[in-house]
C-alpha cells in the first residue's frame, strides 16, 4: 500500500487535505477519534500511537501525521495492542476480536486472521504482547500463539484452555502468568507445544511482567501537542445533517456515556466542551439527540439523560432540569436531576420546539416557547402517551415533522411499541399501536426504532421485524393498515417477499432520488430503490469500509450524496450515486468530475447538478451519441465507455442533458486521456 500523508502538523495545528466536495462515487471514509492517548511505540524516526482504540502514525523529521484506518490498510477496527517488532520492523496490531495487522511505517499493511478465523471453544481475545526477537508472544484466553512477526506467520500455539495475561522470555526459560496470576515456566529448548514440558513456578523476578512504559513515557509530551484530524471520541448514535454540516452526538442508547456534541465541516471538527459539568450537580451523560435553531445554526437544543442542554456559539448556555416541569424517571423518584429522560427534540419554528419526557410520573410531551432569553416550558399530559404502570412510555423518541406539518415519533418498547402523529396547531394526537398489514395479516413485531417521510409522504416505520408503510390514505382511517411492501422473487413463479423481512431495521434516511437506505443493528445497510422493489446495495462489515454492522444513524448530504453512518464502532461515509435534484440545469451547477480524465484513471465519472430523473447523453466531438442514461435525483455516473461496453478513446466528450419532460437542459464537456 502506498502511504500518503493526509495532515500536516504546522504550528501545533492540522491542515487538512481532504475535500469530500468531488470525492468519487464508491469512495469510502472513516472519521475516528483520536483523541485518548493509551499506547506509543517508537519505530526510528517514527511513532505509532494508539489513541482512543485506533492508529496513527508520527514522522519527527517532516512532522507528518498518517491516521490509519479501513480506507487505507487496516483489515479491522477496535485496536487492544499494539507492539513494534524491531527485528522484523513491524507493528503488531492486535484487535479486540483477536485479528491481527503488522504495520510497516512505510504504510503496508499484513493481515493475519489465523486466531480470529480458528474455531476454538472459549475466549480468543489477545491481552497482552510481548516481543522477542522477530516473534510476538500473544497472551490470550486460551493460551499462548507465537507469531512469526518477519514472516507474518503463527510459529506455534500452546493451547492450556484457560486465559493467560502476561508472557516474558527471561534468560533460557519462557513464563506465562495466568488470569488468575499464577506462573507456569519451561526451557525455550523443549517442545512447548506439549503443555506437559510447562510447570507451575514460584521462583521467578516479577519485574518480567511489567509493561513496557518506557516509549510511553519519553514521548507522551510530544504526542500531546499532536491534534490528527478527527472527533472527540466514536459516539455517534444520532446524526443530522443541516447546512453543510453533520451533526452529531451519543444517541439514544448513550445512557450514563460522557458523548458530546461533534459538527462535521469538511475536513474539520468542532467538539463542544463539558468543563461547565462540575457546576451541574448532577452527571453529564446521555446525549440521546439534538436539533439546530432554524433561525440561527450556532443555537443548539440538546435532549438527554440529564434534562435539556442550550448551547449558543459552542459555549453552554443552560440547563433545564427537574426545577421545572420536566420530570425525573418515575423509576428513579426523589426528583434525581441524573434521570431526567429527555429522549426527543425538534424545533417547529425558531420560537417553538418540543420535547419527549420519557418514564415521567406526568409529563410526557413538552412544548417551549422562547420569549426573550428563555424557553418557557408547557407540559402535555397526553394520557394515550402513558403506559400501563401510569406513568409515561419508556422510550419515546425519533421525532420528526412531515411535509404537511405533523409531528411524529416513536416509543421503542416492547411493552408499548406504537407511533404516533400529532398536530400541534390543534392538539390532536393518534397513536398507532395496530400492527396489522394489507393483507389483514398481524406483524410480529415487538419494536418501533424509528420513523421517516419519503418523497412521496409515506411514512415509514422501522421495527424488529424489516420496514412498514403507512400511506397518507390511512393515516385517519380508524381501520388503518400497514403496508408491508412485497418484492416478487421473479423466478417464474407468482411468490414475493416482504422488503427486508426479519431484519432489525434501526435506521433510516431518504437520498435524493428517493431511494431509502435501512441501517441495521446486526446486518449492516441496504440501499432500496425508489420503487421499493430492487436491494441497489448491502454493505457490511465484512465486504465493504464499514465500521460496524450496527447502524443506529444515517445522514445524507443532498448536494455531494455523501451517506454518513453512526454506527456503535464510530462515524463512517460512502459517496452515493445519487444527490438531491436541482429545479432547473444551467451551467453554473451541471459539471463533471474527474475532469479531465486522466489515463491512469479507471474509476467513475460523475455528472452532478442535474434535475430530477433528467436526460443524459454523451457525445462524441462528431456529435454521436455514445452513452446515454438517466440520472439518480440530481447525479449521473458514466464508466468511459460506450453503449457496447468499449473504453471511449482520447477526446472531448459533450454531456447534453434535459428535464424529465422534454424541455433543454445544458451541455457540459468532459476530457479524457489515454
Amino acid at each position: 500500500m502506498k502511504r500518503l500523508i493526509l495532515s500536516l502538523v504546522i504550528a501545533g495545528g492540522v491542515l487538512s487535505t481532504f475535500n469530500s466536495a468531488n470525492a468519487q462515487v464508491g469512495t469510502w471514509k472513516n472519521y475516528l477519534a483520536y483523541s485518548v492517548v493509551q499506547q506509543i511505540q517508537a519505530a526510528g524516526d517514527d511513532i505509532f500511537v494508539m489513541a482512543s482504540n485506533s492508529l496513527y502514525q508520527y514522522n519527527k523529521l517532516d512532522q507528518s501525521i498518517f491516521t490509519y484506518d479501513l480506507t487505507n490498510g487496516l483489515s479491522d477496527v477496535n485496536i487492544k495492542n499494539i507492539k513494534w517488532c524491531k527485528a522484523a520492523k513491524r507493528l503488531v496490531v492486535a484487535y479486540n476480536n483477536s485479528n491481527i495487522d503488522l504495520v510497516e511505517v512505510n504504510g503496508n499493511v499484513i493481515n493475519v486472521s489465523s486466531i480470529l478465523n480458528k474455531t476454538i471453544s472459549g475466549n480468543k481475545s489477545i491481552n497482552s504482547i510481548y516481543i522477542h526477537g522477530k516473534y510476538a508472544y500473544l497472551s490470550t484466553g486460551f493460551g499462548i500463539v507465537k507469531l512469526n512477526v518477519a514472516d507474518a506467520t503463527i510459529s506455534e500455539t500452546y493451547n492450556f484452555g484457560y486465559a493467560f495475561n502476561a508472557t516474558a522470555v527471561s534468560g533460557n526459560n519462557i513464563y506465562a502468568r495466568a488470569a488468575d496470576f499464577s506462573v507456569i515456566t519451561a526451557p525455550l529448548t523443549v517442545n512447548l507445544i506439549d503443555i506437559n514440558n510447562w510447570q507451575y513456578t514460584g521462583s521467578y523476578d516479577a519485574s518480567i511482567f511489567n509493561a513496557d512504559t518506557k516509549d510511553y513515557d519519553e514521548y507522551l509530551p510530544l504526542v500531546s501537542t499532536l491534534s490528527p484530524v478527527g472527533p472527540k471520541n466514536n459516539l455517534c448514535g444520532f446524526l443530522k445533517y443541516h447546512n453543510g454540516k453533520i451533526y452529531s452526538c451519543g444517541g439514544i442508547n448513550s445512557s450514563e456515556k460522557e458523548s458530546t456534541v461533534q459538527i462535521y465541516n469538511n475536513g474539520t471538527w468542532q467538539c463542544y466542551s463539558n468543563e461547565f459539568k462540575e457546576s451541574l450537580g448532577h452527571k453529564y451523560v446521555g446525549l440521546y439527540c439534538l436539533d439546530i435553531d432554524p433561525a440561527d445554526e450556532n443555537h443548539l437544543m440538546v435532549a438527554s439523560q440529564t434534562g435539556i442542554y442550550e448551547f449558543q456559539n459552542g459555549e453552554f448556555v443552560r440547563n433545564y432540569s427537574n426545577d421545572n416541569v420536566l420530570e425525573t424517571a418515575a423509576t428513579v423518584g426523589n426528583n434525581n436531576e441524573n434521570y431526567v429522560i429527555m429522549s426527543g427534540i425538534i424545533f417547529e419554528n425558531s420560537s417553538r420546539l418540543w420535547t419527549l419526557n420519557s418514564i415521567a410520573p406526568n409529563t410526557s410531551l413538552v412544548e417551549m416557547n422562547r420569549e426573550g432569553s428563555t424557553y418557557n416550558l408547557t407540559p402535555h399530559n397526553l394520557s394515550v402517551l402513558k403506559n400501563d404502570l401510569g406513568r409515561t412510555m419508556d422510550n419515546l423518541t425519533s421525532m420528526m415533522f412531515d411535509s404537511r406539518g405533523y409531528l411524529w415519533f416513536v416509543n421503542n418498547d416492547w411493552r408499548n411499541y406504537s407511533f404516533f402523529c400529532y398536530d400541534t396547531a390543534n392538539n390532536k394526537i393518534n397513536k398507532y399501536d395496530r400492527f396489522i398489514n394489507e393483507d389483514n395479516t398481524l406483524v410480529n413485531c415487538n419494536f418501533v426504532r424509528c420513523i421517516d417521510e419519503d418523497k412521496s409522504g409515506n411514512i415509514w416505520i422501522c421495527t424488529n421485524q424489516g420496514p412498514l408503510m403507512l400511506e397518507p390514505s390511512q393515516m385517519f382511517e380508524e381501520n388503518y393498515y400497514l403496508t408491508q411492501v412485497k418484492v416478487p422473487r421473479n423466478d417464474g413463479s407468482d411468490y414475493a417477499d416482504y422488503l427486508l423481512s426479519g431484519q432489525d431495521v434501526i435506521s433510516m434516511a431518504v437520498d435524493g432520488a428517493g431511494r431509502k437506505w435501512f441501517g441495521t443493528s446486526n446486518n449492516g445497510v441496504f440501499l432500496i430503490s425508489e420503487d421499493n422493489l430492487t436491494q441497489i446495495n448491502h454493505f457490511t462489515r465484512e465486504n465493504s469500509c464499514l465500521l460496524s454492522n450496527s447502524v443506529e444513524a444515517i445522514a445524507i448530504v443532498p448536494s455531494t450524496g455523501e451517506v454518513f453512518f453512526g454506527t456503535t464502532e464510530g462515524l463512517c461515509s460512502y459517496i452515493s450515486d445519487a444527490s438531491e435534484p436541482n429545479e432547473d440545469m444551467d451551467k453554473d451547477n451541471v459539471y463533471a468530475y474527474p475532469n479531465p480524465v486522466t489515463p491512469e484513471y479507471t474509476g467513475p465519472i460523475t455528472v452532478t447538478g442535474l434535475s430530477s430523473n433528467a436526460d443524459v447523453m454523451i457525445l462524441n466531438s462528431n456529435g454521436k451519441e455514445i452513452y446515454h442514461g438517466k440520472s439518480n435525483g440530481g447525479t449521473f455516473v458514466w464508466h468511459g465507455y460506450d453503449m457496447k461496453g468499449n473504453r471511449v478513446a482520447s477526446g472531448v466528450y459533450m454531456v447534453a442533458t434535459a428535464k424529465s419532460d422534454g424541455s433543454k437542459g445544458t451541455v457540459c464537456k468532459i476530457a479524457v486521456i489515454r
